[in-house]
């Protein structure tokens, strides 16, 4: 069948067919750097990298740009406000690049804790101001674009297809425009291209129409087609920059080139936090740097995959305690198959562990290749997990080339593609010891509880080491007990 995609500007999934043989160009957009990164920022960058990731996996040759927002993002989002970054500064009282350089180093601290690979190019909006201009340039030439007071605007008329990707008419995208229209533009819905800096404005550069600095839409088309061309295969990004951000996007580069801007426009759905919008408004925002606080980065990674990166995500303290659950588990299959490998001798006769490991490797990749269905590969993991725990349960003969067969498969779906399991564990031994030394501290508890008669504590401490999976044996020479997975 192959790779299909959801394809947000046809709304449909498709085959995946590269415009260059076995090889995939991406851009997604990257972070605005005024803050620290949040779990908005998690639930993108988590999923595309996985797509990557995948790629990658499949054969391709991927080049992976994703861009730093250092300049031109303004407070509304549209043409209004202060610069996002402009505005850090003043309250720091710092120079805005200072703010810029603070939270990009902030940001790939961030992304690397969640095990996420470094892009091809991560370029910045500043250092790109030649190829705006110049891209501005040639949207005036052809009649898309108009000067007026040195600032520059697209005119969105000239344009028949705008609003293809959102399927938001002319009227639509005049219906969200704030009232208070800037009298300069031709029509209320125009979008800017190039601002005219006030005398305060600190973020600078000279153009053909005076100083000024770039509108946030124009740094993006302008970037990505430097790296990937003017038609290139996947261009991602959250939901909500579909309207207004990528649909100028399109506008400005099919009418600047005349050719067909992205073939997969890829979009991944938004986080809630209890079941509303995140929001620093609401108090509800989390940064990433205090989720980490209460969860291993790597869980919240594992949290993320178990929802569809076209999905919403709900983060709640149970959802995650859950996630940290379910991770470990998934973990401890793997420290004991270690173990157990690690014992065993290279003896060639035995029982198979598995009757047919093959079978979930195909159906891994099957769900990977229905638009990057990571719930259900997820899933597939946990049925691998559970078959493997009983195999290693059954007191039988094991082959022990069979065993590193299905450590290799462990890692290679859930290392190489989904970015979860590590092929080393090395703090595999001290959390096996200290996992015994805890149950043999609590069969002490017990047995001191059955020397004093108290039955019901005796009774409670071996229910709940149950429900742990550790299981107590009386014998006539002391407790023992085991592990069932």
């Amino acid at each position: 069948m192959g790779l299909k995609i959801y394809n947000t500007l046809t709304k449909q999934k498709e085959e995946f067919k590269p415009l260059r043989d076995k090889f995939v160009g991406i851009y997604v957009c990257g972070p605005t750097v005024y803050s620290h990164s949040h779990l908005g920022h998690a639930k993108s960058y988590v999923s595309f990298d996985v797509i990557v990731r995948y790629f990658r996996y499949l054969g391709y040759k991927v080049l992976y740009v994703q861009n730093i927002t250092d300049v031109g993002h303004l407070t509304d989002d549209a043409d209004e406000g202060e610069d996002k970054v402009g505005k850090q500064a003043k309250l720091a009282r710092v120079h805005p690049m200072q703010i810029a350089e603070s939270f990009t180093r902030s940001y790939f601290e961030d992304m690397d804790r969640l095990g996420i690979l470094r892009p091809d190019i991560s370029p910045r909006a500043s250092g790109h101001i030649i190829e705006q201009i110049e891209l501005i340039k040639k949207l005036i030439e052809k009649g898309f674009a108009y000067e007026v007071n040195g600032s520059v605007y697209y005119d969105v008329r000239k344009f028949s297809g705008y609003g293809k990707l959102s399927g938001r008419s002319l009227e639509d995208a005049m219906e969200g425009t704030r009232v208070e229209v800037r009298t300069e533009k031709k029509h209320p819905a125009d979008f800017a291209l190039w601002k005219r800096a006030e005398p305060e404005h600190i973020m600078r550069w000279q153009s053909p129409w005076g100083e000024g600095y770039p509108g946030w839409h124009i740094e993006c088309s302008a970037m990505s087609m430097k790296y990937l061309g003017e038609t290139f295969d996947i261009h991602g990004g959250g939901i909500d920059n579909q309207f207004p951000h990528h649909e100028c996007e399109i506008a400005q580069s099919e009418a600047g080139t005349g050719k067909p801007f992205v073939k997969y426009w890829i979009h991944n759905n938004l986080v809630t936090v209890n079941g509303k919008k995140m929001s620093k408004s609401l108090g509800n925002f989390i940064t990433l740097k205090e989720a980490f606080e209460k969860y291993d980065p790597m869980v919240i990674r594992f949290f993320i995959l178990q929802s569809h990166y076209r999905s919403t995500l709900d983060y709640t303290d149970e959802a995650l305690k859950a996630a940290k659950t379910g991770y470990e588990r998934l973990l401890n299959t793997l420290r004991n198959l270690r173990e157990r490998i690690e014992k065993m001798s290279d003896q060639a006769s035995g029982n198979p562990a598995v009757l047919n490991i093959e079978n979930y490797k195909s159906r891994f990749l099957e769900a990977m290749d229905d638009d990057f269905n990571t719930p259900l590969a997820v899933a597939i993991l946990f049925e691998l997990s559970k078959d493997v725990n009983a195999s290693l349960n059954s007191g039988e003969t094991l082959i022990k080339e069979e065993l590193k067969q299905i450590d290799k498969l462990f890692t290679e779906l859930g290392g190489k593609i989904l970015g979860i399991i590590p092929e080393q564990l090395p703090e595999m031994q001290e959390n096996l010891k200290l996992e015994s030394d805890l149950v043999e501290l609590l069969i002490k508890v017990r047995n001191e509880a059955r020397q004093q008669k108290l039955w019901q504590f005796s009774d409670f401490i071996r229910d709940e080491l149950k429900k742990l999976g550790i299981v107590l044996e009386d014998k006539k020479d002391g407790t023992t007990w085991k592990k069932i997975y």
